[in-house]
């Protein structure tokens, strides 16, 4: 059953990057906004005469809190009706339309495995809000790797948060990917490339066991995917072709 409509009210607004904005929302009408992590709000923007098409849906970027205000991480994409709205008409005080939280895009009730956060742009949003959920409730678990890709430097979100939340949750890695840099031999812990190398090379380092045949086996693990459909596409391939069935791929689209 589909949750009613209500009415946000936008209390702060900051710049992420050039063409990236988070925005804070506050739902009056609730002492607080529960929610899992990983789970997403839908938007009514007054950008079409149909509800269809007025429609935007975006993952909570923030993580449950007791309060009544969440986060979202919005890209601005060009000649796109919402986003042009976003960023050329909301402003402090505006009041939103939303629906939500919606989505089973969420953490394993038991996490008895490897995580891998695999994510391009804003699809950075659930992993930020997974990862600091474990860590704040001290949820048993095993490796997490958050293996986000950006083109360039300027393009990374969050990112000193995360190098932060890594020193003190050990088993969290987070490992950013830059396809459209070039390669620093002085700094090794700077990526270039795509992410399907970085899951794919941690992957095969990890096949201790053996399988069918004696052959290497993956170790088990949970693949959680987010961001532009291509990405996901290529990914879903790659990670089958690692050994892994399809059971063990999560995904959220976007675009």
């Amino acid at each position: 059953m589909l949750q009613p409509w209500q009415t946000g009210k936008v209390i702060r607004i900051e710049n992420e990057t050039a063409t990236t904005r988070r925005y804070w929302i506050q739902l009056p009408g609730l002492t607080s906004f529960d929610f899992k992590p990983g789970q997403f709000v839908t938007l009514d923007l007054p950008v079409h005469e149909k509800p269809g098409k007025r429609w935007r849906s975006y993952s909570i970027a923030s993580w449950p809190d007791g309060s009544n205000v969440f986060e979202l991480v919005i890209v601005y994409l060009e000649g796109g009706a919402g986003t042009t709205y976003l960023f050329q008409q909301v402003t402090v005080g505006s009041e939103l339309t939303l629906r939500g939280p919606q989505g089973v895009f969420v953490l394993p009730e038991k996490i008895d495995r490897d995580l891998f956060f695999v994510c391009t742009g804003t699809g950075i949003a659930p992993f930020r809000s997974m990862t600091h959920h474990i860590y704040n409730h001290n949820i048993p678990h095993e490796h997490i790797y958050l293996i986000f890709g950006c083109r360039k430097f300027p393009d990374g979100l969050y990112g000193t948060e995360l190098r932060e939340l890594e020193l003190k949750l050990t088993s969290f890695h987070y490992m950013p990917t830059f396809s459209r840099e070039v390669a620093d031999n002085a700094n090794h812990l700077v990526r270039i490339g795509y992410v399907h190398t970085v899951y794919e090379e941690i992957c095969k380092s990890n096949m201790n066991g053996t399988g069918h045949d004696h052959a290497p086996a993956p170790k088990p693990a949970s693949f959680y995917l987010c961001g532009w459909k291509n990405m996901i596409d290529e990914a879903k391939q790659r990670i089958q072709q690692l050994g892994y069935d399809r059971k063990s791929i999560h995904q959220e689209l976007y675009g």
